[in-house]
């Protein structure tokens, strides 16, 4: 009798399909990510982009332990893919769509990543948070854009000097962490968030994103021109009217993307 293997990516929705759950599930290996586990990550944060109904993400790790530690650099893949190796795209670092982080335990290197690529990233008590790639010479190119979180000198000290940790409230002091929260709490006050996003007007958000995120990599009129032809999208648009019609009505807008 042979014995079905866990599912290493587990995905829930709640809300009508409006709130995705994800869910790093290796407890036993601190949430370390394997190569077939990225693609499966690369592959849900596609789906989450596309699909219509989906509204905000949280993404977590399984157990109180980690968050991710990172690469599983000794599990070799399951399938063999063709054409040249690649790293697939794991955190949401390309989603427009709003995504949280809810950080049980440790939040290391490649799990650092994906925190980074996350809107908000709310973490428990007792989450430690590292960038360890200089301990095992390994690449991190992603970190040039710890700047748009915190300071010059707090990014060198997480990042060259990479063998220790620091305390959650310390990285909430840095800027890294928007929320701290006892462990028992953490995911009462992340859903809180996700419930929030449900009645804001979905395409502004999305909008306000990339504003953003791309803004923040141009020279600031050209940012302004950017955001103001991209916002062309909102013209005409039945939210406007419902958000007119909710704050009248006193009640919560009922949006539907359209």
């Amino acid at each position: 009798m042979t014995t079905e293997e866990p599912q290493e990516l587990l995905v829930e929705k709640k809300e009508d399909g409006k709130i995705w759950i994800i869910t790093i599930n290796r407890p036993d290996k601190r949430n370390a990510l394997t190569l077939d586990m990225m693609y499966d990550l690369e592959d849900t944060w596609k789906a989450y982009q596309a699909d219509e109904e989906s509204r905000v993400a949280i993404i977590t790790g399984a157990g109180d332990k980690a968050f991710c530690a990172g690469a599983d650099l000794l599990t070799p893949p399951k399938v063999q893919r063709p054409g040249p190796f690649r790293i697939p795209a794991f955190g949401p670092e390309d989603v427009w769509k709003p995504v949280i982080a809810a950080i049980n335990g440790h939040c290391i290197a490649g799990g650092a990543l994906i925190a980074h690529d996350c809107d908000i990233r709310i973490a428990a008590e007792h989450a430690e948070f590292g960038i360890a790639e200089a301990m095992r010479n390994m690449p991190a190119s992603w970190v040039r854009d710890l700047t748009l979180h915190m300071n010059i000198g707090h990014c060198m000290e997480l990042v060259l000097w990479g063998d220790q940790r620091v305390s959650a409230q310390r990285a909430y002091e840095m800027g890294f962490y928007n929320r701290v929260v006892p462990a028992e709490k953490l995911m009462d006050e992340v859903m809180e968030w996700a419930d929030r996003m449900l009645y804001l007007a979905p395409r502004a958000v999305w909008n306000f994103k990339e504003i953003i995120k791309r803004g923040a990599h141009m020279e600031p009129k050209l940012a302004r021109i950017f955001g103001q032809a991209l916002e062309q999208n909102l013209r005409g648009m039945e939210d406007s009217a419902e958000a007119g019609a909710a704050f009248r009505e006193k009640r919560k807008p009922i949006f539907k993307n359209k």
